[in-house]
C-alpha cells in the first residue's frame, strides 16, 4: 500500500475511534493502544503519574505483543482493527 494512503487511512481510522462513542472491552482499548504507540512511537512505554501499576503492566503486555511490527504494519492493523470493531 502506498505510504500516502497507509497514512490517511491511519489518520482516518484514528479520528473515526477517538471520536466514537461506542465502548470497547479492555482488551479491544489495549489493542488500539498498542498498535497506535508501535505506529506513530516505535517501542515507546510512559508510565502515567498516578495510574495504576496493573493498568500500566497490561500496557506494556499489549505492546510486548506488537513490538516486533514496523510502523507499516501497525498502521496497517490498526487499520483493520477499525474496521473489524467499529
Amino acid at each position: 500500500m502506498d505510504k500516502k494512503v497507509l497514512h490517511k487511512e491511519f489518520e482516518d481510522a484514528f479520528r473515526r475511534v477517538s471520536n466514537s462513542s461506542q465502548e470497547f472491552p479492555p482488551d479491544v482499548l489495549l489493542q488500539f493502544y498498542a498498535l497506535y504507540k508501535q505506529a506513530t512511537q516505535k517501542n515507546t512505554f510512559s508510565h502515567n503519574e498516578g495510574e495504576h501499576e496493573l493498568v500500566s503492566a497490561f500496557k506494556i503486555n499489549a505492546l510486548l505483543q506488537v513490538k516486533s511490527m514496523t510502523e507499516d504494519e501497525a498502521m496497517e492493523a490498526y487499520v483493520e482493527a477499525a474496521k473489524k470493531y467499529l
